[in-house]
């Protein structure tokens, strides 16, 4: 059920109602010009027949008194017949019908034997003449009894239709006016049952969630758009909750995580100022231990750090021409100086692997993931940090043969604050390493690949773009070389 279709389809219905009634109103209109047009003819026939039925009165009366009248007299029998005439003319104008045209002919016909027969027994004596006149009179009087009789029976005629047609317009223009008003009716009461009420129910929800009530969901009804609007406040809902809950979660890591090396920096404060004398080896044993501590502190601070500036869009690269090659030896050496206790190697291309990228930051992501590498592998497991070349970019892996990860682990590998549970309990931290370096590789212009089976180990492919690319064509010895290449 959607609002856009049964809104267009109550429109369209409505419309076509008053369309409906617009043309019909059109067709009555119609219908009663023509209507009054045929009566005004009829009753226009019947009147010309009359006057005709007058003027031969008026002759006969004439013929049969056996008055002279002047010939320019007003009402001289030379002027009924031109009245004769023109009414005979006008008659033939008047009609519309074969019928009426019919008998209009019959009338001139027994209208002209009359006025013939009147001219030869001018001369007659009055009896003889009203013999012969008598027939032919009657005979055109009763021809235009004839035309009087059709023109008023058409005049019925036509009042009945017009009563007929009355009679549907009134049923017609009632039944629109109903059907609109249903209609009007049962659409303002969909609305208010369908539309009105689901959205009064979404505006409480948002009220409620506002005001502190985060369980609060809208109810999914009403037409597929308000569905859709309600899933899509509901979807929201249900992020903002798992992002607190995430946040909190956060916060309690972060407190844990940061209590284990502050007791451990509390601890070693309280041994140093004791007063009492320590020995030259357990003090050393301890300064390490604050070191270590520091460490751990500055960078979990400095992921929190970077975490910020990447999510508030204030992180900035710092792009210079350098050489991959040096970046991962000087992390490696790092390690390795700092008596590292896996057989750390590290595996480099005799040609420069060349990129524009900000130093700093491609350090960062490799001592991340060199430092996991380390952290989840068995103490004296070999990692590999290898470089290379494929095509235009510069490859950066690191291969380890540690815990491994699970495929179900790898779709939130890089979800900030996500920690997965073997990792958890391997080794500390707050899960923003991972994060922050795919943040970083991605500024750059790359990508992170990860290829893993639990129990066996993790690689980790760094995938950035190399520097002039035209001017260091690929090669097929640039390939990325295997653990069996050059040891450093």
């Amino acid at each position: 059920m959607s609002l856009k279709r049964i809104m267009t389809a109550a429109i369209a219905m409505l419309a076509a109602l008053a369309l409906a009634g617009a043309a019909s109103l059109i067709i009555l209109t119609t219908f009663l010009h023509r209507t009054t047009e045929s009566m005004g003819s009829a009753v226009e026939g019947v009147r010309l027949a009359e006057a005709l039925q007058v003027d031969l009165l008026m002759l006969y009366r004439m013929s049969d008194s056996l008055l002279r009248i002047p010939s320019d007299s007003p009402r001289s029998a030379e002027t009924i017949e031109a009245s004769l005439r023109s009414h005979l003319a006008e008659a033939r104008r008047n009609a519309w019908s074969p019928q009426e045209q019919a008998l209009i002919t019959e009338a001139e016909r027994t209208i002209s034997g009359y006025l013939l027969s009147r001219e030869r027994v001018a001369n007659q004596p009055p009896e003889q003449a009203s013999r012969e006149l008598i027939p032919r009179l009657e005979s055109a009087l009763a021809a235009l009894d004839q035309l009087v009789t059709f023109n008023v029976n058409e005049a019925r005629v036509t009042q009945a239709r017009a009563d007929r047609w009355d009679q549907l317009a009134n049923i017609g223009g009632v039944s629109v006016a109903a059907l609109m008003v249903l209609g009007g009716g049962a659409l303002l009461w969909w609305m208010r049952r369908f539309v009105f009420r689901p959205l009064l129910d979404m505006s409480h929800a948002m009220r409620r969630f506002g005001a502190g009530r985060k369980r609060t969901r809208a109810p999914e009804s009403g037409p597929a758009e308000l569905r859709d609007m309600a899933h899509t406040f509901n979807e929201m809902a249900n992020s903002l909750a798992r992002q607190q809950e995430e946040q909190l979660t956060f916060l309690a890591g972060v407190a844990h995580d940061l209590r284990n090396p502050l007791s451990a920096l509390k601890m070693s404060a309280a041994l140093v100022t004791s007063g009492r004398p320590i020995p030259e080896e357990r003090l050393q044993k301890t300064m390490a231990l604050v070191r270590r501590q520091v460490a751990r502190l500055d960078r979990m601070v400095g992921d929190l750090l970077d975490a910020t500036r990447i999510e508030a869009g204030r992180f900035e690269l710092s792009l210079e021409e350098r050489d991959a090659r040096e970046l991962a030896a000087a992390v490696v050496e790092l390690y390795q100086a700092g008596g590292s206790s896996h057989d750390l190697r590290l595996h480099l291309p005799e040609e420069p692997v060349l990129l524009s990228a900000d130093a700093t930051r491609v350090e960062q992501v490799l001592h991340n993931l060199v430092s996991n590498a380390l952290k989840y592998s068995q103490t004296g497991s070999r990692v590999d940090v290898i470089v290379g070349r494929e095509g235009n970019e510069a490859v950066l892996s690191v291969v380890d043969r540690g815990i491994g990860i699970s495929n179900e682990e790898l779709r939130t590998l890089f979800t900030p604050f996500r920690r997965t549970g073997r990792a958890r309990e391997k080794a500390p931290g707050v899960g923003l390493g991972l994060s922050v370096a795919r943040r970083i590789v991605e500024a750059h212009g790359g990508r992170i690949e990860v290829e893993s089976r639990p129990g066996v180990g993790s690689t980790f492919r760094v995938r950035l773009p190399r520097a002039h690319p035209a001017a260091h064509p690929a090669r097929p010895e640039d390939a990325t070389p295997s653990p069996a290449d050059t040891v450093h």
